[in-house]
């Protein structure tokens, strides 16, 4: 095949083989690394910014193009940009082991640097640096899950850690505004999922300003555009609430 040519096979050296045995065969595909995870989560949804070349191969790094006969064998079909989409889906991406150090080690970071964005000393009210998280991270001796998302494991690690260290997610700090009628009846409600009311006006409409943990500013949406019926709104004033500075090891 002509992508295999002197002139252009220095372009998949930065290739990404998708890998899937089936009917007792081996068959690969080329993809553009990074862009399968990409794939996978739904971000990309381009198949061409994915893979390099839709068809579909025995072994990517030889040349070696998989028979039509064996296509139809094994998945019951010669469309090699579907067999392509079925690879990608549900194939195994091979990587060497110093490139899956390297992503594990970025994974490791990512996750601390999204802890550190959204937690604060509950005390001090001061954000944690990321290298101090890290450090904590390797004291509880947390493995990075590579199938797993950086932002799920970051909920995990923020459990894990408050065994540890004094640590709780920042608050958000919102403001109601909400029709003074429905207003008193459903600041009961509201009651149990603030943390800190710092603000009530009474005028026209009810407006209260208050401190709420991130996990349950769904559930408030969702409530108050229930209750009011569209006619009570919610802004978000800060994502988080905390002290300037950082919070260091005495």
């Amino acid at each position: 095949m002509s992508i295999f040519t002197p002139t252009n096979q220095i372009r998949l050296t930065n290739v990404a083989v998708v890998r899937m045995k089936r009917g007792g065969k081996r068959f690969e595909i080329a993809c553009y690394k990074n862009k399968v995870v990409g794939w996978r989560s739904g971000v990309e949804k381009d198949l061409d910014e994915v893979l390099q070349t839709h068809s579909v191969f025995v072994n990517v790094s030889k040349g070696q193009v998989a028979k039509k006969e064996d296509l139809i064998s094994a998945f019951g079909t010669d469309d090699q940009t579907d067999i392509c989409k079925q690879i990608l889906t549900k194939g195994e991406v091979q990587v060497s082991d110093k490139e899956r150090h390297t992503q594990l080690e970025q994974m490791f970071r990512d996750i601390a640097t999204i802890v550190a964005d959204k937690c604060v000393n509950p005390e001090t009210k001061r954000p944690y640096t990321v290298i101090l998280i890290e450090r904590a991270m390797k004291d509880i001796h947390y493995s990075v899950k590579p199938n797993k998302s950086t932002k799920q494991q970051a909920l995990e690690v923020i459990k894990q850690l408050k065994e540890k260290m004094k640590i709780e997610r920042a608050h958000m700090r919102l403001r109601f505004t909400l029709p003074v009628n429905e207003g008193k009846k459903l600041k009961e409600k509201l009651k149990p999922l603030m943390k800190v009311i710092e603000s009530e006006d009474y005028g026209q409409q009810l407006e209260i300003v208050c401190l709420i943990d991130p996990g349950c500013f769904r559930e408030i949406d969702e409530l108050i555009k229930k209750e009011t019926k569209g006619k009570g709104s919610l802004e978000v004033l800060s994502l988080k609430d905390v002290e300037e500075g950082d919070e260091k090891f005495e």
